[in-house]
C-alpha cells in the first residue's frame, strides 16, 4: 500500500514525538541541524518537520537521525539559533490527507518568539505564561488557540502583551514543556484565523 499523501506546512499542533539534538554545523548565515527521532526510518529527503513549531525540510538521513537546515531569517525570528547539542526537540510531521485535526491548524510559521516569565503547579497540571513584543501586531484570545514550541493549547488570561496556557501531566511529560523555566525563550505562532482579522481591522 502507498504512504498516504501528506499536507506540505500543515501541522496540528499535536507533538508526535521528542528528537534530540546531535550535532549543528554553521555554514555561512546557515545552521545545519542533525536530530535524533524515533521516526527516522519512515522519513523521506524533503520531507517537512516541525521542530518546536518551525516547519524545516530533511536534507540528509543516516541511520537513527536526519538533518534539517534553517536560513538566517528563520534562526534570528525563532529560538532554533539558541539551540545546543542535547536538547529536546517537540517534533510533527505533516498532516496526512484524512487526518483528525485535534489540535489546531498550525502552518509551522513562527511569528515571533516569547519569554516565559512564570511557572506554576497548580494542583497536578501546569500554567505557564509568556510575555511577547506586542508591536510586532499578534494578539490573543480569551480560550483561543495559541502554538508555543509546536505544541496546540488554549489560551488563558490574555492580554495585551502576555497570555498564559495550562498545561496537563501527558503534556508536560511527552513534550519539553518540562524543560521550559521562567527566562526561557520559545516560539509563539498565534492563530491563523485570528491573524487574518487582525490584518484586516483598520490600524488605530
Amino acid at each position: 500500500m502507498k504512504d498516504q499523501i501528506r499536507l506540505n506546512n500543515m501541522f496540528s499542533g499535536i507533538i508526535e514525538g521528542l528528537g534530540e539534538v546531535v550535532t549543528i554545523q554553521k555554514e555561512k548565515s546557515n545552521l545545519h541541524i542533525t536530530v535524533k527521532a524515533p521516526f527516522v526510518k519512515e522519513l523521506k529527503i524533503d520531507q517537512s518537520i516541525a521542530h518546536n513549531g518551525v516547519c524545516l525540510t530533511v536534507v540528509d538521513i543516516k541511520n537513527d537521525c536526519y538533518t534539517v537546515t534553517a536560513i538566517d531569517e528563520t534562526i534570528q525570528k525563532t529560538n532554533i539559533g539558541l539551540l545546543n547539542n542535547g536538547d529536546t526537540l517537540n517534533l510533527e510531521r505533516c498532516l496526512k490527507v484524512g487526518d483528525r485535526l485535534d489540535g489546531h491548524i498550525v502552518q509551522g510559521h513562527v511569528d515571533q518568539r516569547a519569554v516565559c516569565t512564570k511557572m506554576e503547579e497548580t494542583n497536578g497540571s501546569w500554567t505557564f505564561t509568556f510575555e511577547y513584543d506586542a508591536t510586532k501586531g499578534n494578539v490573543t484570545v480569551e480560550k483561543g488557540s495559541v502554538c508555543v514550541n509546536g505544541v496546540s493549547l488554549t489560551v488563558v488570561n490574555s492580554k495585551d502583551n502576555s497570555f498564559s496556557v495550562c498545561v496537563i501531566p501527558y503534556t508536560f511529560e511527552n513534550t519539553n514543556f518540562k524543560t521550559i523555566q521562567p527566562g526561557a525563550i520559545v516560539n509563539i505562532e498565534f492563530d491563523i484565523v485570528g491573524k487574518y482579522i487582525a490584518r484586516m481591522l483598520p490600524k488605530s
